[in-house]
């Protein structure tokens, strides 16, 4: 029998529903159609009715462009809250105005539009009390509001829906999109992401909430409570669990600031403020709480730059620093990264560089992701001797008798006492030579001069041989091209698969001109090979390829060749020349599992759906149990299913593959994958295992039955997402009705058998990763050779 609501919920109900009207019913003064304003030095604006926020032109440097903006009118800093163009930049004389269409535009002097808001008729504007500047219609209906397409603020009575999302500034005078995303997610988790700048994508989650549902809602209430709640009103977590702050006596806001940290903040209206607070903004609480330790990233420098170290400072905000003997590439940016101050070791042999080296102990300090070599036992001595002479080796860590060798760029830094081990940084000694701002040697420019001078007569002596020489090269090229046409190439030795060269499979593609699909890290295009009777093949062409990725890029090659399985995307080869990497797999005629499943006129029969189930399985489990080394997928989906001329299912994409030792079957790493099949352990700090890829296929699978995603916005409350439906239609016999739905005659007469598959996905799909089966036992249940128990609620709770 449920209880009923306490007191505090009561309350707390109440004040969601007095939210809209709170936000609604206010004083205002109103912006009427053909009112503008202009950036210039006057600084013009439109206040809200207690001048406590402002709209208008705020200039972001001396001689700088101007951002359309909103900011706390009645405190110094004038802290903006809201803009406009943050990526665009309005120039001197720019114009801002309500047009008679009801359109809220800003042009340039010239009158090229760099931003407008187009509700339709509108008839005036208000600047409110709360921060938020909305067009309203003649009967004050709001049509659009700035509370809806926030920056990187949140105010007290703002909501954040699902899909909604704040983007960090690039630094604190930079208000451009910089490194870092927070968004409520349409699935009903809250998520901190890196960003791939200065693109758009996202590359990896660094915090999450593990919520899931539909309807869910952020809301900064006016008692300062960071509170995501349910459609209903329920609350369902806290963000923050320290006590929250009246709106009466203290301006507030929720920031993601810079460095990817969200920060309440709260700044006293006056000075008889209870608390004691200085006149200022301060800090109430923040997320995460070390965002050194929290971001890990495969590509970028992690929280601070490449070869930079971030630790935190007793203001709990970071600080990027460098290594000894290393400087910023950008004194102005922080997170510009570091580069030597030195001449790096040289690999000739005949250099005896090693004698000119030491180190210098930086203790508690570590770069977890840029190794390529790794001892254990070994002495402290023994760690540094290997790297001393190791013209590669950058950085050494030492630590419990391990000793980690890395090179540059450093990604991921850090500096904090949960390291417990030392960084053993490799630098010039004190005698030897080191960088001038010119890059050469100091002492050493009158030798440098006389070297030029006498290589300048050198080479005016024999400019003419050179052309003689230069002339017989080109008679010769002709006839020795095709010999070397590979020399450029890196070849892996002892893959039994095909090396290709660069130019090969330029030509195999015309030129890389038809695109068959692409993702966050490559392009695939179509191809042919002429001289293998036209065999069509297809072509990955990796697109973020770090210049040190090379035994990354092998390891990767070697896992894939390694697999033979009728259910596994074969690849036929690789190229590895100069900056290029791709990867050449045999061509699969009908696309992806994703293209034909989600569009009605392609959807597969029921028959053909079992195969694909079957044939996914498959696949999985012999990843998992019958390769020499286990792997574990990572990124199962749709679209990495791919379907040839028989529609046989074969799984691709094994860029997210992470290989387990036979003596290893758990292992812990950033978050991997895709939104919406990515395992709840991923956000949970717990070992990672074979599991997330069980997990990963039970979606697939429900959305393989159904013909739909897990996740439809546009469908009934109960049925909005995929596997809550499911469930509830186990729990409540009625799993016909979903058959129903379909409109499918196969299924209507196979309905045992549907259902029998619905509960397999809803034991796949357990947050309990020792619930779910392996996938051994996942084949043996669809194949009808295992039982099939009633599944337990997938979102049960667990520790």
């Amino acid at each position: 029998m449920a209880s009923s609501p306490s007191r505090t919920d009561m309350l707390f109900m109440t004040i969601m529903l007095l939210l809209p009207i709170l936000a609604t019913a206010q004083p205002r003064t109103n912006v009427t159609l053909g009112s503008s304003l202009v950036a210039n030095s006057a600084n013009s604006t439109w206040l809200s009715p207690s001048a406590e926020f402002a709209f208008g032109f705020q200039q972001t440097a001396p001689k700088g462009g101007y951002l359309l903006a909103i900011w706390f009118h009645q405190i110094p800093e004038k802290t903006i809250i809201w803009s406009a163009n943050r990526d665009d930049l309005a120039p001197e004389g720019s114009r801002v105005q309500l047009a008679a269409n009801g359109t809220l535009q800003l042009n340039d002097p010239s009158g090229r539009q760099i931003w407008a808001a187009d509700p339709g008729n509108a008839s005036y504007a208000a600047m409110l009390d709360t921060g938020n500047f909305a067009l309203f219609t003649a009967a004050s209906v709001n049509l659009w509001q700035t509370f809806d397409q926030p920056t990187d603020t949140l105010l007290p009575t703002q909501i954040l829906n699902q899909g909604g999302e704040l983007i960090s500034s690039f630094s604190d005078k930079n208000f451009s999109r910089g490194r870092f995303l927070f968004t409520l997610q349409t699935d009903g988790n809250l998520v901190w992401y890196t960003r791939n700048f200065p693109m758009n994508d996202i590359i990896r989650a660094y915090m999450a909430t593990a919520t899931v549902g539909d309807g869910f809602r952020l809301i900064f209430n006016q008692t300062g409570y960071f509170n995501l709640v349910a459609r209903n009103g329920t609350l369902l977590s806290n963000l923050f669990s320290i006590l929250g702050a009246s709106t009466l006596q203290y301006y507030q806001r929720l920031t993601l600031e810079y460095d990817g940290v969200l920060r309440h903040y709260l700044y006293p209206k006056s000075d008889n403020t209870t608390g004691g607070r200085p006149r200022a903004w301060s800090v109430q609480d923040i997320l995460p709480s070390n965002i050194c330790t929290q971001v890990r990233q495969d590509t970028g420098g992690g929280a601070c730059g490449l070869n930079s170290l971030c630790s935190m400072g007793t203001d709990q905000r970071p600080r990027c620093s460098c290594p000894f003997d290393y400087s910023l590439i950008d004194p102005n940016d922080l997170w510009s990264g570091c580069k030597k101050d030195f001449l790096p070791h040289s690999c000739d042999p005949e250099s005896h560089d090693s004698d000119l080296f030491m180190f210098k102990d930086m203790p508690d300090a570590d770069w977890p992701d840029s190794d390529y070599a790794h001892f254990n036992p070994v002495s402290e001595d023994w760690c540094r001797q290997q790297c001393l002479t190791d013209c590669f080796c950058d950085v050494a860590i030492y630590r419990n008798a391990d000793c980690w060798k890395k090179r540059i760029p450093l990604s991921n830094g850090k500096i904090d006492p949960g390291v417990q081990g030392k960084a053993l940084i490799k630098v010039r000694a004190k005698n030897a030579t080191v960088l001038d701002p010119l890059g050469s040697k100091p002492g050493k420019r009158n030798t440098r001069l006389g070297v030029i001078i006498a290589g300048a007569v050198l080479l005016a002596s024999s400019v003419f041989l050179n052309v003689v020489l230069f002339a017989s090269k080109l008679f010769l090229a002709g006839k020795k091209s095709k010999k070397v046409e590979n020399e450029g190439s890196i070849v892996y030795p002892g893959l039994n698969i095909r090396c290709f060269s660069f130019k090969e499979l330029e030509e195999a593609t015309d030129g890389f001109c038809l695109e068959l699909g692409n993702g966050a890290y490559s392009t695939v295009y179509k191809g042919v090979l002429i001289e293998e009777n036209g065999k069509m093949i297809a072509v990955k062409k990796l697109t973020r390829m770090a210049d040190d990725a090379d035994q990354e890029f092998k390891a990767e090659v070697s896992s894939i060749s390694r697999t033979n399985h009728k259910n596994l995307v074969q690849l036929l080869g690789y190229c590895a020349e100069g900056q290029n990497r791709l990867l050449v797999y045999e061509f699969m005629s009908n696309g992806s599992l994703a293209n034909v499943l989600f569009t009605k006129s392609l959807k597969p029969n029921w028959h053909t759906r079992l195969q694909i189930a079957f044939s996914v399985a498959r696949g999985i489990c012999y990843l998992h149990e019958e390769c020499s080394t286990q792997i574990m997928h990572c990124d199962i989906k749709p679209q990495n299913v791919l379907l040839d001329d028989a529609h046989t299912a074969k799984i691709s994409d094994f860029g997210l593959a992470k290989l387990l030792k036979a003596d290893q079957t758990r292992t812990t790493t950033a978050i991997r994958g895709t939104r919406g099949y990515v395992a709840p352990e991923w956000f949970r700090n717990m070992p990672i295992t074979v599991k997330v890829d069980v997990y990963s296929y039970g979606v697939l699978l429900l959305e393989l039955l159904c013909c739909r995603k897990n996740f439809e916005p546009d469908v009934e409350d109960e049925r909005r997402i995929l596997s809550d439906w499911a469930y509830d239609c186990c729990c409540d016999g009625t799993v016909a009705e979903m058959v129903v739905e379909l409109e499918d005659e196969e299924m209507r007469d196979d309905i045992m058998r549907f259902e029998r598959m619905v509960k397999i996905g809803m034991w796949c799909i357990q947050e309990d990763p020792e619930l779910r089966p392996q996938m051994k036992r996942v084949v043996h249940m669809l194949e009808g050779s295992a039982q099939v128990p009633p599944p337990p609620d997938p979102s049960s709770p667990f520790l």
